[in-house]
C-alpha cells in the first residue's frame, strides 16, 4: 500500500472561538480521524499535527503561578506530543472499532525530535508568536501583533527527523498508523555527539514534508481550515484553485499571495515534497480529506511537465 501523510492543522482540535476544553477537542477530532480510519483500509498512514493552542495554554499555566518551576519550550512541545497523541489514539481506536478494523490496525505515537541548524538565521530574528496575548507589554521579547503583545521565538527550518527509520520500518510492516512530528517536532541541535533541545518552534507542515521525504511517502495531504488554496484571498476577485503547478506556486509565493503566517509554509512544504520525489500533494479542509484524495475537493499541487 502507498504511504500517506496527513498533516492536521490546529483547527482539528480547537476551532475558532472555542475554549479548547477536552470535550471540544475530542469532538472536533472525530471529523478528521473518522476519515483517516476509513483510509487505513487502503493506505499506510502517518498523522502529523499542530500544537499551537495547547502549548500556548501550557505557557499561560506557567505564567499563572510561581509555585512550580518553569519548563523550556522544547519540554512543553514534548508534553503536547504526548497529550495530543493520546487524544488522537483514543479517537482513532474508537473509529477503527466502528468499522471493524481494530483487530487489523495498530497505532503508535512517536516522540519526535528534529535537527535544526544552530546557524539558522531564524535564531537571530525570532518571528513566531507563541503563548497568550496581552493588552500591554509585560516583559522583554514580546512584539505587538493583531491579537496583542505576544512572545516571539525562532522558527528554524527542519533539517532531519531523527526517528525516520523507526517510522519507515513501521510503514513497511503495513499494519501501523503512526502519529509523529507533533507541533513540528522537538527542535534539537547536535554538539559533540549529544543532542540538546533549543527554545524554538518548527513549522509542522515543513516538518511533515521533511518526514515525507525521508520515509519516501507517496502522498502528502495538508488539512487546514479552507477547502482550497486561493489567490487574492479575501478580495472581490478571490480565485479558488483546483490545481496549482509548482512553478505557479513559487511565483505566487514570491508575489506575497501566500502569507508566512498562514498558507505560505503549507505551499513551501508541498513544493519541497514534490521536488524531493513525492507523487502527489494536496491542500484541503479538515472536513474534505477523503474527497480530496478522490479528486473531488481541495487543491492538487502538481509538478510542471
Amino acid at each position: 500500500m502507498k504511504t500517506l501523510i496527513v498533516a492536521l492543522g490546529g483547527n482539528a482540535l480547537i476551532k475558532f472561538g472555542e475554549e479548547g476544553t477536552t470535550e471540544e477537542q475530542f469532538r472536533n477530532l472525530k471529523i478528521p480521524i473518522s476519515q483517516i480510519a476509513e483510509l487505513a483500509r487502503n493506505y499506510n498512514i502517518i498523522i502529523t499535527h499542530g500544537n499551537g493552542p495547547q502549548v500556548g495554554n501550557l505557557l499561560l499555566q506557567q505564567e499563572a503561578t510561581e509555585f512550580v518551576s518553569k519548563r523550556p519550550l522544547q519540554i512543553l512541545v514534548a508534553e503536547t506530543q504526548g497529550q495530543i497523541g493520546f487524544m488522537i489514539e483514543s479517537t482513532l481506536d474508537e473509529e477503527l472499532m466502528k468499522i471493524g478494523l481494530d483487530e487489523e490496525k495498530l497505532f503508535l505515537t512517536v516522540l519526535t525530535y528534529v535537527k535544526v541548524d544552530p546557524e539558522d538565521p531564524a535564531f537571530k530574528n525570532p518571528t513566531k508568536p507563541i503563548g497568550p496575548a496581552y493588552p500591554v507589554r509585560t516583559k522583554q521579547g514580546q512584539v505587538k501583533t493583531a491579537k496583542g503583545w505576544r512572545q516571539v521565538v525562532p522558527s528554524p527550518k527542519p533539517k532531519k527527523i531523527y526517528q525516520w527509520r523507526e517510522i519507515k520500518k513501521l510503514m513497511e510492516l503495513g499494519s501501523w498508523i503512526v502519529i509523529a512530528c507533533g507541533g513540528g517536532g522537538i527542535p534539537v541541535i547536535k554538539e559533540e555527539k549529544r543532542l540538546y533541545g533549543v527554545e524554538a518552534v518548527i513549522d509542522k507542515d515543513l516538518a511533515s514534508s521533511k518526514l515525507a521525504e525521508q520515509v519516501k511517502a507517496n502522498i502528502l495531504l495538508i488539512a487546514t481550515d479552507v477547502e482550497k488554496v486561493a489567490i487574492n484571498y479575501g478580495k472581490p476577485d478571490q480565485e479558488d484553485l483546483e490545481k496549482l503547478s509548482v512553478s505557479d506556486a513559487k511565483k505566487y509565493l514570491k508575489e506575497g499571495q501566500f502569507p508566512a503566517g498562514s498558507m505560505g509554509p503549507k505551499i513551501q512544504a508541498v513544493i519541497n515534497f514534490l521536488e524531493a520525489g513525492g507523487e502527489k500533494a494536496i491542500i484541503t479542509s479538515i472536513e474534505k480529506i477523503n474527497d480530496a484524495l478522490e479528486g473531488k475537493a481541495g487543491t492538487q499541487i502538481i509538478l510542471d511537465n
